[in-house]
């Protein structure tokens, strides 16, 4: 079995990183930024305890943040997930320091403290991969090979340019730092690239106060916040389970040696508010006075002539991944929050 670091523990994608570690035999040490979020962890697991390290990283913005962390002896892989997504910021500093810092201070301290690490897998986005100008592009194809050209100086237009550019900048800095020589990095990087995350939180982490930024949509959804009128969807039109991410992880780090230097776009294919709607509409008929009736509008695709293209065959056959439906996806994600009182 393998020691793994996981970053950002009880993040909404790390939860079942974690989780699916631990049923495979991993040794696993991850970090939280406080105690009572180490306590639900280490509750949570109690037939794990000797195979699960819960450890304190409160500011991952720090530079060393990550420095003692990774002189625990033994580990041979890093998954870092920790980064923020929120946009409950003024300055864009505070989504791009976070992201740019915790991704070439943990690359910084494992070169410099973990000899025994092979390979660091970091999640990206595919904030990181799109070009804003070209979401209605229908020419346009994204891909593991496509960047996105946001810049640093860009992130002061909006807060989603923001986001996109903390996620872009923090995966450039690392696949530069592992291409210099003189960060004598002795392993390599993958980045894992996922669109809108939906899915089941985590019972022990999750609050419907808290819910992670993706799922908000469908509990803003069953809560009856779209019965005047479903929510456009966004600029991007792409999706994916949180379970399929989580494994997407897991393979990349630990099962597949050639994932090595690769960028993974990990989607399960298209979705719009209007799909999330009937989904909801036929599994959860007790819902029915909360939702819109089939008179209201909104949500639905943009004209094909005015929808991106994609592609991610290459990812699909290196992971060997059958992507979660969408409906599967949406009625496992509505039975996760009926719990939290939904």
């Amino acid at each position: 079995m393998t020691k793994v670091l996981l970053t950002g523990g009880s993040g909404f994608i790390a939860a079942h990183i974690l989780e699916q570690l631990l049923k495979k035999g991993h040794d696993v040490v991850t970090t939280v930024r406080s105690e009572d979020k180490a306590s639900k962890i280490r509750e949570n697991y109690p037939e794990y305890k000797d195979k699960l390290n819960v450890q304190i990283v409160p500011d991952i913005a720090k530079l060393d943040a990550f420095d003692e962390v990774v002189k625990i002896p033994g580990i041979e892989v890093v998954l870092h997930t920790a980064s923020p997504f929120h946009f409950n910021f003024k300055d864009p500093k505070e989504l791009l320091e976070p992201a740019v810092n915790g991704t070439t201070g943990i690359l910084k301290a494992i070169a410099r403290s973990a000899p025994s690490v092979r390979r660091v897998v970091i999640t990206s986005s595919f904030a990181a991969i799109l070009t804003e100008e070209k979401l209605t592009d229908p020419n346009t194809v994204f891909s593991e090979k496509s960047w996105n050209p946001v810049t640093a100086a860009d992130a002061h237009k909006n807060q989603a340019t923001a986001y996109r550019a903390s996620k872009k900048l923090a995966e450039k800095a690392a696949g530069d730092f592992v291409k210099d020589p003189a960060n004598n990095a002795k392993f390599d990087v993958v980045t894992v690239n996922p669109p809108m995350v939906f899915g089941p939180l985590q019972h022990y982490l999750a609050s419907l106060d808290a819910i992670n930024t993706s799922n908000e949509r469908i509990v803003a959804c069953v809560q009856g916040k779209w019965k005047d009128g479903v929510a456009p969807t966004g600029a991007a039109f792409n999706w994916v389970d949180v379970r399929d991410v989580a494994t997407a992880h897991v393979k990349a780090g630990l099962e597949i040696p050639e994932a090595g230097g690769h960028r993974l776009f990990t989607t399960a294919g298209r979705f719009s508010n209007r799909e999330i709607l009937d989904i909801i509409k036929k599994n959860f008929p007790e819902y029915a006075d909360r939702l819109p009736g089939d008179d209201v509008k909104g949500g639905e695709y943009p004209p094909k002539d005015k929808l991106y293209g994609f592609d991610n065959s290459e990812t699909t056959k290196l992971l060997g991944i059958d992507w979660i439906s969408l409906e599967t996806s949406i009625v496992d994600t509505v039975k996760s929050i009926q719990s939290f009182g939904a």
